[in-house]
């Protein structure tokens, strides 16, 4: 099958009438984006926006073979002209399946929200997944249905919905994940590329002609990840975006409990209520054979916290059991970690923090753990592929 995006932004197109953000101030040329529409094989148009005649012959087609008009989301705003010669648009009630004279089959999936998925085999039986702005498909169970060959979807505003593929086996390693309704809630260029490869997934450009089950040279997601950062950085919820579109994540708290901190018991709720409800949580500085087991993708918050609980059990608060043993025992417990991480078949982001920048402390113990830590830091970072620092919320590569 073959797929032109006549758009690929939100309803509202990108940028936004009238919006004065950053994001719309810099979604310029290739970055600007109208509403999402495609045309499949020049027969099959999903969604009608304004300005999709004009947007296909731009793309060097016309509308006139189109058979099928199919809506997937209430459509806001005054009502679109229907181009003559065009169907009339409609939205296919959730199951039924059409048969096209061209034939293609179309079956109407039901979302999670408001609209409709479309679920479109092509006449060669490639499979491809149209799915609404903000929607995810609901009542998925595994072996339900077969792997597509692409999907479109509203990767950064649901990322839980690739996550849900994934998990039931309608998206794999060979699937193409396109991103689709694409609006201002990322900056336009590098960043959004950066958080769609982590994710698995790309971004193309209006007007851009895609073959579905056509092999893309997509980046390959990151398995092992160390996101450094100050305090409030942002860097824990860069950790967990990188895992949004993954199912059956195990979260792997380091700092534990503790009884009668209401300020620590606020940090632990705002965290929990953050991640997706399908997340596991384990509270454990046992990461070792976590990380030698197989299993899914593990987020370890945070390294810091580990290294405390490891500095606590060999003495090494104290000089003397420092100096007679204690800096020998801490070594040999980073090495086994980090040896983990060299071997490990999960996929690992893990979070630490970046404290040699600040003040010196003022106490030797201080001193000490500063140093232990930069060292684990760069230790854990030199067995990782992607190595990320984030300031003021904005994510730097350092490495990958």
């Amino acid at each position: 099958m073959e797929l032109t995006l006549l758009g690929t932004g939100a309803p509202a197109g990108l940028p936004r009438p009238d919006c004065p953000c950053a994001a719309c101030a810099t979604a310029l040329g290739p970055d600007a984006r109208a509403a999402t529409s495609v045309l499949v094989d020049r027969a099959l148009l999903l969604d009608l926006t304004p300005g999709a005649a004009f947007a296909a012959a731009r793309a060097g087609h016309s509308l006139g073979g189109v058979r099928q008009v199919l809506l997937s989301h209430p459509h806001d705003g005054p009502a679109v002209e229907v181009p003559a010669g065009l169907p009339q648009p409609v939205r296919v009630p959730d199951g039924r399946e059409l048969t096209l004279l061209t034939g293609h089959r179309v079956r109407a999936l039901a979302m999670d929200a408001g609209g409709t998925g479309y679920a479109v085999t092509g006449p060669g039986g490639q499979r491809l997944l149209y799915l609404p702005p903000g929607g995810a498909p609901a009542g998925l169970e595994e072996g339900s249905t077969e792997m597509y060959d692409m999907v479109l979807a509203d990767v950064v505003g649901r990322p839980d919905a690739l996550a849900r593929l994934r998990a039931v086996g309608a998206a794999g390693p060979t699937t193409d994940v396109v991103a689709v309704h694409l609006d201002h809630d990322v900056p336009p260029g590098p960043e959004l590329r950066r958080r769609l490869a982590a994710a698995g997934a790309r971004a193309v450009p209006d007007g851009a002609t895609l073959m579905v089950g056509a092999y893309e040279d997509v980046p390959d997601v990151p398995r092992r990840t160390l996101i450094l950062g100050g305090a409030r950085s942002g860097k824990s919820v860069e950790a967990e975006r990188r895992l949004e579109a993954f199912p059956d994540v195990l979260y792997v708290a380091t700092g534990g409990t503790r009884a009668g901190d209401s300020e620590w018991a606020a940090r632990v709720a705002a965290h929990r209520e953050r991640r997706p409800g399908s997340w596991r949580t384990a509270e454990t500085c046992d990461l070792v054979p976590l990380l030698r087991e197989d299993g899914p993708p593990l987020l370890i918050d945070c390294l810091a916290l580990w290294l405390t609980d490891a500095m606590d059990a060999v003495g090494a608060w104290d000089d003397a059991e420092w100096a007679s043993g204690g800096e020998r025992a801490l070594r040999a417990r980073v090495r086994e970690l980090t040896d983990a991480v060299r071997t490990t078949r999960r996929s690992v982001v893990a979070v630490s923090n970046e404290v040699g920048s600040g003040i010196v402390p003022a106490t030797p113990s201080g001193r000490r753990y500063r140093d232990e830590l930069g060292k684990l830091n760069a230790a854990f970072a030199a067995e990782c592929e992607q190595v990320v620092l984030v300031v003021a919320g904005q994510a730097l590569v350092l490495r990958g």
